[in-house]
């Protein structure tokens, strides 16, 4: 019997060499595994309350205005003091939000004002959050570790994009929903030890000041850089047209009949993809046309969203198509992750990171309320079609518009102000 080729797995180095690499993934695993239950918990309690996909897509809208504030000064907290400190601070903070969202869930009638706001809180530190997690690998390792770190990260997000949901589910089901909101409180335990564990991690050099111009620093790199614009447009595309999300407690109570445990799988199917895409990363280092890897990877995220549509009601089959959408979505976010890493000098990282957690988080957002639109005005399974198809072309007029997609050529990474970090002997 054939063995898979070594090259072709997963590449376990990074974490096998840095003892603070481990403590991150540990780190990154327990605390998105928490807000994934909260990722299922939430829209579920709003379209309770309301019965309506187009006010679970509005209450995601509402998320935007402190995300896009995070965006402009999160990543500023990023760079200006310790990335460790930062982070855990966030953490502590979402798992307060998560413990009220608990209390709103315990009334038989809450108002949606606070659960509202809390949502939109949760979604500022989310962003905030995710800046941390793309801003201390670069300083763990050198650049040309990066994409097996990045592979590895993803691999550790996957797992818990699986395991989050499906407790949410399951605990939604056999408990109560005040409690799914309670398995982020408790799984912000370990990830505050885990990011306890890790290394100082203060600016290298002065840290930026603040004010409008210091954010706007941030944004003006990455507009002047081709492949960093082409590579965040292309995910908003991917995620404004095909990421359904907000359809799925419809989807499950509705179209598949199969309650909160349905529920839970098909948010937690791509997180299977992904995860069984990770364990193959092991080619991701050598590929060099990272621009073409993303385009192909959403083209085939798009086409697989059609195909879950145009098999409803068959769940088995689109559990199986959301898993491929995951498995693309797992190559796309490391390639997009590697070029972001690599294409930003290490004084910028913080806030380019935001810039990018920005455009990851909005976009779903953004996606939920266009999904809760065209559901409101047809149907469910034809949103979940019509978004597939606008996905596969807009990516097609993009990569045909912007010649770093086209071409996949790489772009010279920094700035000629600043080294590369990579240069430097990585910090473990």
């Amino acid at each position: 019997m054939g063995v898979v080729p070594r090259r072709v797995l997963l590449d376990l180095g990074p974490a096998r060499d840095s003892p603070s690499f481990r403590s991150f993934l540990v780190a990154v695993i327990t605390s998105i595994s928490g807000r994934q239950a909260v990722s299922v918990a939430l829209p579920f309690q709003v379209y309770l309350l309301t019965h309506s996909s187009l006010t679970v897509g509005l209450v995601s809208l509402a998320r935007l205005p402190p995300m896009m504030l995070a965006g402009l000064y999160g990543g500023v907290l990023v760079d200006r003091y310790d990335r460790r400190r930062v982070m855990f601070v966030n953490r502590l903070l979402n798992g307060v939000c998560s413990g009220a969202l608990a209390v709103t869930a315990l009334f038989p009638h809450p108002s949606l004002l606070p659960i509202i706001v809390l949502a939109a809180v949760g979604a500022g530190l989310g962003n905030i959050e995710m800046s941390c997690r793309l801003s201390i690998p670069p300083r763990l390792f050198p650049d040309h570790r990066l994409a097996s770190a990045s592979s590895l990260q993803q691999a550790a997000t996957q797992i818990a994009v699986v395991v989050g949901p499906i407790l949410g589910g399951l605990v939604i089901g056999a408990i109560a929903l005040s409690a799914a909101f309670l398995v982020d409180v408790l799984m912000a335990l370990p990830a505050l030890l885990a990011i306890s564990r890790l290394p100082p991690l203060p600016p290298l050099g002065r840290p930026p000041a603040w004010g409008l111009g210091v954010p706007l620093e941030g944004l003006g790199f990455a507009l002047r850089s081709p492949l960093l614009r082409a590579t965040f447009l292309i995910d908003l595309v991917a995620m404004i047209f095909g990421a359904p999300t907000a359809l799925f407690p419809a989807l499950a109570l509705t179209v598949y009949h199969v309650g909160p445990a349905g529920l839970g799988l098909l948010y937690s199917a791509i997180g299977m993809g992904g995860m069984v895409a990770s364990a193959l990363t092991g080619w991701v280092g050598s590929v060099q046309r990272r621009g073409l890897a993303v385009t192909l990877a959403v083209l085939v995220w798009g086409s697989a969203m059609t195909g879950f549509g145009l098999t409803a009601p068959l769940f088995i089959a689109g559990l199986g198509l959301l898993g491929l959408a995951g498995g693309a979505d797992v190559v796309s976010a490391i390639f997009r992750t590697t070029i972001v890493q690599m294409a930003t000098p290490d004084r910028l990282r913080g806030r380019i990171g935001s810039l990018n957690s920005l455009v990851v988080v909005s976009g779903p957002g953004l996606g939920d309320l266009e999904s809760g639109g065209v559901a409101a005005l047809s149907s469910p399974v034809f949103s979940v079609v019509f978004g597939g198809v606008a996905c596969v072309i807009g990516a097609l007029i993009l990569a045909g518009a912007v010649p770093s997609l086209r071409s996949g050529r790489p772009e010279p990474a920094l700035d000629a102000a600043e080294p590369a970090l990579g240069a430097s002997s990585p910090t473990r």
